[in-house]
């Protein structure tokens, strides 16, 4: 595997113009890609050896040292990536160890055209000798070699030189082929006329110097494996005030180009699948190229209970990481979430943060990106049209109809694929052999048997549409009846962001995939997407993506965005695999900030619970974001639009929902500085107020953030205090012990976290919840389903609600993703459009294609 010979089957191919070069060319490719492969030696014939042969083979690899890219090298003496040509290293040593030094005299150069005879004219003049050059034709070539104090013949064939024309104590050296042990090699040989008799002599050297560029090869590879420092440029901002739209800033920016950035930040090329210019996919090998390389810091950003506008924690986490890289110049790494499109076009809008803290380009960010919501869209609709398709089929055949279809004889043999076996397998069937089944047996493999009325899995759509929340299916006559009430949930909902977001490798989703529960038989047993032999299909849809996404902010600093599960209604993070790339990527001393959906109470609590368990990964510091106006309103003042200083109400605010989640943070262990998201409305004293509470309320530090308006430099002080507490040791800790019952762990999160007095289950919901005990997923993490605008279920309940029981309408289980989530109160999983969304204001130059509108 260290050396491919190339020549056999070319050789045979040789007159084969054009379609042997093509059949060159894809063969190089492919040796160029292999990882097992680290030196390629092409033995053609000199009319196959064309520039584009040359240029295809990869200049690692060129163990010959003859490409254009390591012969230019070789000349400007830059060998640190290139290679030294055996046959030119084997004539330099002969002329070396010549009897009389070679210094300074003259060495003619015969034959030997292109890349061999300049290799070894490079070799000979950086050792102090002078070339001259001749040909075999030339009609003074006597007279040059009886010149020539050493005469070097390339390519000499049949050609030979009469001793007579040697002058005394010269050396001659003749390159001519040979093939040696099966590699086609260059025998060089001097004849030394000191002596007067011709002394030919074999020199091993080409052998020993080709088989030395391969383990050079093989070693720069390796060092390459190794961790990289960064070399990260920044982008220069230039705020301008007033502070123009997000779009407008943002298109005001030329990102630099995805490739640029990867090698910066120390990412292989063969690591980068580029999706256009400004982002690319990275492959999961990083993680194990990199796996003894420890962990960076690791910080969340989180949030009070916002505002229906939200309080800007991605602009936060967008800030903090510019600060970070580009002012204090630490390695740090944003790890955000995809959008849905729901609240783009609904809302909220866009979430690739704001102002002078943006990912860039904000159009790409917001808008389809990669494709991995509608990968997880295609996925989950699949599913369900499995199951659609699984009852009517059950429900209109027989088990021998159903066993002849499901394992159908093709070309007279009849077999089980992969993932009908493991069904069998769980059924207690240990067969492989489809005619020896027996009918109980063939009755038990064909029938799932579903429930209609405990399907518990829906479609998705990534898009806000209240009217989908409850359908009917089936109503066409082609169905023959089989009628059934179900819903759509928003892409984002599906269990499938969850295990996309939850899964720390390929395999490890598969399996997730596999474990999905999609309904309940009739007689009472879960029924998975395995059992509807559709997780394979469903990893092949998936497969892409399960690689982040990289991206960079306004100032160029690094950010991998994966996943987009909302924190109401899922776990709300981003992905394991973007944390625990970035925590590699960045180094021992570097910053990985990742943030949770809305408040502490919702997305931090489920990153602690259900995320942490999930990747094992422990945060350093917890950035809790406020605002001024979000304050106001759990004082005492409206939702939105309290524009006027008021401290009273700021105090207010302070003083019940800032606490209260900072005590929430407290829980777990872990400090916490709190960021006051300024913004111009607020006054000098309410973000002094704000920050002198929140110390007496327990944080390390409180600091005002203007990096809306100025970018990382607007979130400096907040760097170097988020620095300072990650260098203080944390005392983790979870909230409950797994093992507890899932009615525990649910008031252990009410009465902690939320402030309840307790908790009321539904009928339905003890009823589920002592069903999921019976089928053994009663150790699994809780997810809760609540609203995000209180503390409480109650929307309206602003500040820290106490004195409440909170309803328990649901309880249901993503046992793929693994947790249990309970739906609180009257909690939905598909939102919907408000009187005016945000598609009011998007829209497209049809000349310029600009899009304009989005925030």
């Amino acid at each position: 595997h260290y050396v491919t010979e190339i020549w056999g089957t070319f050789l045979a191919l040789h007159s084969a113009g054009a379609c042997h070069l093509n059949h060159i060319v894809e063969e190089l490719l492919k040796l160029n890609d292999d990882p097992k492969v680290h030196g390629i030696y092409l033995h053609l014939p000199p009319a196959s050896i064309t520039s584009r042969v040359l240029n295809t083979l990869k200049p690692e690899k060129d163990i010959e040292g003859i490409s254009d890219l390591n012969m230019g090298r070789l000349i400007r003496g830059d060998l640190s990536k290139g290679f030294v040509p055996p046959l030119a290293s084997a004539v330099l040593d002969l002329l070396e160890n010549h009897d009389t030094p070679l210094e300074g005299k003259t060495v003619l150069l015969v034959g030997g055209e292109g890349p061999l005879q300049l290799a070894v004219q490079c070799l000979i003049e950086r050792s102090g000798m002078v070339t001259l050059k001749s040909h075999w034709s030339s009609k003074s070539l006597q007279a040059q070699v009886m010149q020539a104090d050493a005469v070097v013949l390339l390519d000499v064939g049949n050609m030979y030189v009469p001793p007579t024309w040697i002058r005394p104590g010269a050396a001659i050296i003749y390159c001519k082929p040979a093939l040696e042990k099966g590699i086609a090699l260059y025998v060089v040989f001097p004849i030394n006329l000191c002596y007067n008799e011709h002394e030919m002599i074999l020199k091993p050297s080409i052998a020993e110097t080709l088989f030395k560029n391969v383990v050079r090869s093989c070693s720069r590879w390796l060092k390459g494996q190794e961790y990289r420092p960064w070399h990260l440029r920044s982008l220069k901002l230039q705020p301008l005030t007033p502070v123009p739209s997000d779009l407008e800033i943002s298109r005001a920016q030329i990102p630099k180009p995805v490739d640029q950035l990867a090698e910066e930040i120390g990412l292989l090329p063969e690591e980068l699948e580029a999706y256009g210019r400004s982002k690319a996919k990275v492959r999961l090998s990083v993680l194990e190229r990199l796996q003894s390389q420890p962990n960076g810091k690791y910080i969340l950003v989180a949030g009070i209970t916002p505002t229906p506008l939200g309080e800007g924690k991605s602009t936060v986490t967008v800030g903090l990481v510019q600060a970070l890289s580009a002012h204090l110049r630490l390695n740090s790494f944003a790890c955000l979430r995809q959008p849905s499109q729901g609240p783009t076009f609904g809302v909220k809008g866009g979430a690739a943060g704001g102002g002078y803290a943006q990912v860039i380009p904000m159009e790409e960010f917001n808008l389809h990106l990669t494709g991995d919501i509608h990968a997880i869209t295609a996925a989950n609709n699949l599913v369900a049209a499995a199951i659609d398709a699984r009852m009517l089929h059950e429900a209109t055949q027989s088990d021998k109809a159903l066993f002849n279809r499901l394992v159908p004889s093709v070309n007279g043999v009849r077999k089980f694929s992969p993932i009908q076996i493991s069904r069998l397998q769980r059924l207690g069937i240990r067969k492989t052999d489809p005619a020896s089944l027996t009918p109980e047996e063939i009755n038990a493999f064909v029938r799932l048997d579903l429930d209609p009325s405990k399907i518990t899995w829906q479609r998705v759509v990534d898009t806000n549409d209240r009217f989908l929340r409850k359908i009917t299916v089936g109503q066409a006559s082609s169905e023959k009846g089989q009628i059934r009430e179900t819903g759509f949930d928003i892409a984002v909902a599906s269990e499938i962001m969850a295990i996309l977001a939850l899964a720390d490798s390929l395999g490890d989703m598969k399996n997730r995939l596999a474990r999905m529960v999609v309904g309940t038989s009739r007689s009472g047993q879960p029924i998975t997407a395995e059992d509807l032999g559709v997780s394979g299909a469903l990893a092949v849809l998936m497969k892409d993506a399960i690689k982040p996404t990289l991206m960079q902010t306004l100032e160029g600093t690094p950010v991998f965005v994966h996943a987009g599960p909302f924190a109401n209604i899922a776990h709300g993070n981003s992905s394991v695999l973007a944390d625990k790339l970035a925590l590699k990527l960045v180094g021992q001393d570097g910053f990985v900030v990742t943030e949770a959906g809305f408040g502490a109470d919702i997305g931090m609590e489920k990153f602690f619970n259900i995320k942490c368990r999930a990747s094992g990964l422990r945060p350093s510091v917890v950035v809790l974001v406020a605002t001024v106006r979000a304050l106001k309103m759990h004082g005492g003042g409206p939702n939105v639009g309290q524009h006027s200083a008021n401290l009273s109400l700021v105090a207010g605010g302070c003083r019940s929902n800032l606490r209260k989640q900072i005590q929430i943070v407290h829980l777990f262990g872990v400090p916490v500085v709190v960021a006051v998201n300024v913004f111009k409305t607020d006054t000098q004293a309410e973000i002094d107020l704000v920050c002198q509470i929140a110390k007496e309320c327990g944080a390390s530090d409180a600091l005002p953030c203007n990096h809306w308006a100025q970018g990382g430099r607007g979130c400096s002080e907040l760097a170097q205090a988020v620095k300072e507490a990650a260098s203080k040791p944390s005392d983790y800790q979870f909230l409950y012990n797994t093992e507890m019952s899932i009615v525990e762990k649910i008031r252990t999160i009410a009465q902690r976290v939320y402030g309840a007095d307790d908790i009321e289950l539904s009928p339905e919901a003890k009823t589920k919840t002592d069903y999921y005990h019976q089928q053994g997923y009663g150790s699994l993490p809780i997810c809760m389903a609540k609203t995000h605008l209180s503390l409480s279920h109650m929307p309206d309940k602003k500040g820290a609600p106490t004195g409440f029981v909170l309803p328990i309408r649901d309880v249901r289980a993503s046992i793929g993703a693994g947790f249990i989530y309970p739906l609180v109160g009257t909690m939905s999983t598909m939102p919907g459009l408000p009187t005016r969304p945000c598609f009011y204001d998007i829209d497209l130059d049809p000349v310029t294609e600009e899009i304009t509108g989005l925030f």
